[in-house]
């Protein structure tokens, strides 16, 4: 039964991130934001939804240490496997797709946007993890930096929409244009309520088929005796970014390079800043490399990676598929020091 839903559910996943990156573009262009304002802000809030209700889920609602801890792991896990993984299937799909693709294995994203994002990353991040190697008791300070988180992504999200300005991209008919029977149809724009409608039922199938997935996991997980840590570290957190990755393989598939690079590393911004504020001020005792050092080794592992993706495209100004499969070498590395240390062979 739990496989039948972890194929349905990821079916659903996949109908609602086709749903959404239609949408999500005509949403904004309607109100006539550029490719970085949708991608790194519209897309990647609506897409890290699933992986931000795993640990508020667990922190409010889980009771006890052991669903805080799985909160704290599925927080850090967020940025380590957009960093790595995403990364890598993203590079993967540019490979694959090089031979429909106008720019072949070369990524066509604009420096400004992505350096916009990877910058804001690596602060947020570096300030948010920085905060776990003060002393336990030191509550307060814990809590006052994730209001400083909550400040800077507001400061990031006003960014994006003061420098955009408007979309050039050709966009596909709507899919629910056709039920728009008052309005005429493609090319003419859709109005704005169905667009709307659109977004939120991809979203709706996004989150609940990410739910049903990370349900399907866990309980796969539990019956086969999967450590809880593997689980919220990695397993869970796989589940939790399939939106991300769908995404961005379906806009590479249509060229759209910049949205689909957008979209995680908006994503990557988002998680840094939001639900890390979340575990600095509902579990700030358990936001400490003291207690969690396995799971905060993930965030070395997740600047690591980032850095050596993106500060040779600040270098030569430009990015390849090649760059971006560099991320799968920093996730096995991390996979290996994982199961070493459970193991206990370090």
């Amino acid at each position: 039964m739990d496989l039948v839903v972890l194929v349905a559910s990821f079916a659903v996943i996949l109908i609602g991130s086709e749903l959404f990156t239609n949408g999500i573009e005509w949403f904004g262009h309607k109100l006539e934001l550029g490719e970085g304002a949708i991608g790194s802000v519209l897309a990647a809030i609506g897409t890290a939804l699933p992986e931000t209700m795993v640990p508020l889920i667990a922190i409010l609602f889980g009771g006890g240490i052991a669903a805080s801890e799985v909160g704290v792991g599925a927080i850090l896990g967020a940025p380590f496997m957009l960093s790595t993984l995403t990364m890598f299937v993203t590079g993967s799909a540019v490979l694959l797709l090089r031979r429909r693709r106008t720019n072949g294995t070369s990524v066509a994203v604009s420096p400004g946007v992505l350096g916009h994002d990877m910058a804001y990353f690596a602060v947020t991040y570096s300030i948010a993890v920085g905060t776990a190697f003060l002393p336990i008791e030191y509550e307060w300070p814990r809590r006052l930096v994730a209001l400083l988180l909550i400040g800077m992504y507001a400061y990031y999200v006003w960014g994006h929409l003061r420098a955009d300005a408007e979309v050039h991209e050709t966009l596909e008919p709507l899919r629910f244009h056709k039920l728009d029977r008052s309005a005429p149809q493609h090319p003419a724009p859709p109005r704005l309520v169905i667009v709307s409608i659109q977004v939120l039922f991809a979203l709706a199938c996004i989150v609940g088929g990410a739910w049903g997935f990370v349900h399907s996991v866990t309980s796969l997980a539990g019956s086969l005796g999967v450590n809880g840590t593997l689980l919220s570290l990695l397993i869970a957190p796989i589940a939790t970014e399939l939106p991300e990755k769908l995404n961005s393989v379906l806009w590479i598939s249509k060229g759209k390079d910049t949205l689909a690079l957008g979209n995680v590393t908006g994503a990557m911004v988002f998680q840094s800043a939001i639900p890390t504020s979340v575990g600095l001020l509902l579990a700030p005792a358990l936001w400490s490399v003291g207690g969690e050092g396995l799971a905060f080794a993930s965030a070395g592992i997740a600047l690591a990676s980032s850095a050596a993706i993106f500060i040779p495209m600040f270098l030569r100004q430009r990015l390849g598929a090649w760059a971006l499969l560099r991320g799968g070498a920093f996730y096995l590395v991390y996979l290996v020091f994982i199961l070493a240390t459970l193991a206990r062979v370090i």
